[in-house]
């Protein structure tokens, strides 16, 4: 019975010392962050990871240290570059990002790494399942922030990579067949146009709408009307007419000329522009 008070101080003593060095440890995590900030901004990206890392690691509920040690990581990848040490990094990248969307399923910055890392991962070698990945997190950014046009132009310009592609892809396979050669600049023939607009219209279709959107929301977007106009273009090679492709390929010069008109509007008042 005796024992029970000196339990109990010890208890209340043994709470305060975890106390003490909890917050410690957050000090030091905090401290390490900032550290790492440093080191990732004087470009010593392997010192930054391990500063990041530690910083994790004394205080897992620092969602920045996740999130600086997930873009020193993406900021590492090579795209295209095939090393294991290459692709483990992206993975890794991409794993991080994603232990801060179980925390904040919101978080945009997670969201858009994700989305950039494997758009990048989709190019070189060219694989379509990591573009389509990288459309969903996109999407996801359009759900939570519908009005910001960055996400609009980045399924555009998936849009446009896959579609074309494919466009190479079914020209060369034409080819090969041993009929009349199709040149890169020549229209299809309609029977291939057909089987390109029922592999690819959909696709162009969705690209162009999100373009379109991204120019709303930014009317001076040039880069979004630069790839409008290559989806145009693209269209172009969908349709089943001489009338209707020529119009797909007058909308896309036009475009160029507004791309033009903005780039030297910018260039003569560069503080002017967004």
């Amino acid at each position: 019975m005796e024992r029970k008070p000196c339990s109990r101080y010890t208890l209340v003593l043994l709470l305060a010392a975890l106390a003490a060095t909890a917050g410690c440890s957050k000090l030091k995590a905090r401290d390490l962050l900032n550290k790492g900030v440093q080191a990732y901004k004087g470009g010593q990206f392997d010192q930054a990871i391990e500063d990041f890392k530690q910083s994790k690691e004394l205080d897992p509920s620092l969602l920045n240290a996740r999130l600086y040690l997930a873009t020193a990581y993406s900021s590492q990848y090579i795209p295209g570059a095939p090393s294991e040490e290459n692709v483990r990094m992206g993975n890794q990248a991409i794993d991080e990002y994603k232990q801060v969307l179980d925390v904040d399923p919101n978080n945009l910055s997670a969201i858009d790494g994700i989305g950039a890392i494997l758009y990048n991962m989709g190019g070189t070698p060219f694989d379509p399942k990591k573009f389509e990945e990288s459309k969903t997190y996109h999407e996801k950014h359009i759900q939570i922030k519908p009005d910001d046009p960055e996400p609009y132009y980045w399924i555009g310009v998936i849009d446009w990579s896959l579609s074309y592609r494919g466009n190479k892809d079914m020209r060369a396979e034409y080819n090969a067949k041993g009929k009349k050669p199709v040149k890169d600049s020549d229209p299809m023939p309609v029977p291939l146009a057909t089987d390109f607009q029922t592999k690819f219209g959909s696709i162009i279709d969705e690209g162009v709408t999100n373009l379109k959107k991204a120019i709303e929301l930014r009317p001076d977007y040039d880069d979004a009307m630069a790839y409008l106009n290559l989806l145009y273009r693209q269209k172009a090679d969908t349709e089943l007419t001489a009338q209707a492709h020529d119009a797909d390929e007058k909308m896309a010069d036009e475009l160029v000329d507004k791309v033009k008109a903005i780039k030297q509007k910018k260039m003569e008042n560069p503080q002017g522009s967004s």
